[in-house]
């Protein structure tokens, strides 16, 4: 489990950074285009980026809940809180797949919108 979570808090950094730059693009972009369609296609995508952010933050605040319940647990042998633990951690891969690809998408639409 705590490779993946490490892997997983590598993701989201890289995520977070990219939003970053992303939103800084299309600040850029705001102050060169006048066009309203393009402007509200610039909102969208913000928003969209403010969503994700949120998103991206709460799967980190997950990880790193679960670990601090990790380590207090570290040298029981409770089988019930063990088999819990297991269920938790597979519901977060579950939500960090669904972001990998929902974000994935996000990327490849930014990606189109400004070329």
């Amino acid at each position: 489990m705590e490779f993946e979570h490490q892997r997983w808090k590598g993701e989201i950094s890289f995520w977070k950074n990219e939003l970053e730059s992303f939103n800084s693009k299309l600040s850029e972009l705001i102050t060169r285009w006048a066009d309203k369609e393009e402007l509200a296609e610039v909102g969208y995508y913000q928003k969209q980026f403010i969503y994700h952010g949120g998103v991206i933050e709460d799967l980190l605040e997950s990880i790193e809940q679960k670990e601090m319940r990790i380590s207090s647990l570290n040298n029981s042998n409770d089988l019930r809180e063990n088999s819990v633990l297991s269920e938790k951690h597979i519901e977060l891969r579950n939500r960090m797949e669904t972001q990998r690809d929902v974000y994935a998408e996000l990327k490849k639409n930014i990606f189109r919108f400004l070329e």
